[in-house]
């Protein structure tokens, strides 16, 4: 069933009718996390919009390639190619080595996905396991003189590339505006202009993150990643590149520019961008120290955090708002979301108490119609939700006696709601207000908050693992502490 799906093409700014390079098969391409540390709230809106439309796309009965790369070398603390790498400085700080970083964060990144019921992708690969593939590009790049060293590092020429093609054409700069905006270089530069980027870096004596090149002991610039993953995994030429609003520039122009001088053309037809989640008016994220991470979200453990919000409930927040609007982050929204989304999953699970009457009150059909109209219109969760809540009323009505369908009707109902619900917008239905639902939900929030403690005795974190412990025990949880992890019990 391939359905007219319409997406919105930051490159071309207009929504265009999807349609794959190949009628069976697609290739979608999402960048993934920077793993220094732990995943905020702001990380779900890229992890559950592309979750959302990787389930659509298979529902549709595509094949999906789809890549989420891990960022772990090269991503500096300044998009101008300075600073520290994020996950060295990390290292360096906490006297780890930097792979140990990476995949300490990685499996905490994971473990919260799966607990918002984000699906793995077909392919995560990180940037350290692709570093030949990426010096390939420099090479490239190189040989067709839209690049230069310099001390050691090589960087992308904007102003020679720009002479033939667009620098901007994603973000809708231009290259005047870029020279009228960037600094003025006071000679002491490796670059020819500000805004030319880092293929490769030189690593400083102190950099521990480094790969021998012809150039330089090194690094790889963050944004060759993309171009050389995307390339190895789904072709030069694929459907889609997604991300977040964030990433559209440099990142993605970036690689738009890379990706055209080696192929000779852009990487992907379509390219979809989620917006931000706001907090007081303002991007949430680590750089400006407003975030709240997703242990917070459920846990309650935050000044502004009311009340503890479930995995569920804050995946159904996330679908509130359109992913190309931002969406700002406040309790009375999240409490409202936790309330739609048990009376939906309420709903849902009352369909198998409906029987079968002689004619139908309602039309099954008109609502299957405007479901799919809603993702089908550049996947637009709030409108399909309004539609699901017009399903809610329909059961209860029925469930009222006040309403009927036929046999058929009823069994075209039963499979819509699995649909949309579970399988396209992946909301679990063991999650609702029931008491078995909220003891399994304390369970795994203990087990979470205990397993925590071991990360943090392992790391010799005692402050935290104590806190942990003690905080448990004034609840009412009895611990102990065993050779293979731990047993605990509630008085």
């Amino acid at each position: 069933m391939k359905n007219n799906l319409f997406i919105y093409n930051t490159l071309t700014r207009k929504k265009e009718e999807f349609k794959p390079l190949n009628p069976k098969h697609v290739g979608l391409y999402v960048c993934g996390p920077t793993v220094y540390g732990d995943p905020h709230l702001g990380h779900t809106r890229p992890a559950i919009t592309f979750d959302i439309l990787f389930r659509y796309l298979k529902h549709s009965d595509y094949k999906v390639r789809y890549v989420r790369n891990i960022t772990d070398v090269g991503h500096l603390e300044s998009d101008g190619d300075t600073g520290e790498d994020k996950i060295a400085k990390k290292a360096r700080l906490e006297e780890l080595e930097p792979m140990e970083v990476v995949q300490y964060y990685t499996d905490r990144y994971h473990s919260y996905m799966d607990q918002l019921n984000v699906q793995k992708p077909s392919i995560e690969p990180r940037a350290s396991g692709h570093i030949i593939e990426q010096l390939q590009i420099v090479e490239d790049i190189l040989a067709k003189g839209l690049a230069y060293e310099s001390n050691g590092s090589v960087y992308f020429d904007v102003e020679a590339y720009n002479k033939d093609h667009h620098y901007g054409e994603l973000s809708g700069r231009n290259i005047e505006d870029l020279l009228s905006t960037t600094r003025e270089l006071d000679g002491q530069s490796e670059k020819r202009n500000s805004f030319d980027f880092a293929l490769w870096k030189k690593a400083a004596p102190e950099h521990i993150m480094r790969w021998p090149s012809r150039f330089s002991e090194g690094f790889p610039g963050w944004h060759l990643e993309c171009s050389a993953m995307s390339a190895r995994y789904l072709g030069t030429e694929f459907d889609i590149h997604g991300g977040g609003m964030d990433l559209l520039f440099p990142h993605h122009e970036c690689e738009i520019a890379q990706s055209t001088v080696c192929n000779g053309h852009t990487p992907a037809h379509y390219w979809m961008h989620n917006n931000m989640i706001t907090i007081d008016g303002q991007k949430m994220g680590k750089s400006l120290g407003n975030f709240i991470t997703l242990e917070q979200m459920f846990s309650g453990e935050h000044e502004k955090l009311e009340q503890a919000y479930s995995p569920m409930t804050v995946r159904f927040f996330i679908m509130q708002a359109h992913y190309r609007s931002t969406l700002d982050f406040s309790n009375e929204a999240l409490q409202a979301s936790q309330k739609g989304l048990d009376r939906l999953l309420e709903a849902f699970g009352k369909l198998d108490q409906l029987t079968a009457s002689d004619a139908s009150t309602f039309s099954v059909q008109e609502l299957k119609d405007k479901c799919y109209a809603a993702l089908d219109d550049d996947i637009n969760t709030p409108i399909l939700i309004a539609h699901l809540f017009d399903a809610v009323k329909n059961i209860n009505s029925m469930l009222a006696e006040k309403a009927t369908l036929t046999s058929s009707d009823l069994s075209e109902l039963k499979a819509l709601m699995q649909n949309m619900v579970v399988d396209i917008l992946g909301l679990s239905a063991a999650e609702s207000n029931s008491s078995e639902g909220n003891d399994e939900l304390l369970s795994e929030t203990i087990n979470l908050l205990l397993n925590l403690r071991i990360d943090a005795k392992a790391n010799k974190d005692w402050g935290t693992a104590d806190k942990i412990r003690n905080e448990l025990q004034a609840l009412g949880v009895e611990i102990k502490d065993t050779k293979d992890g731990f047993d605990w019990s509630i008085k």
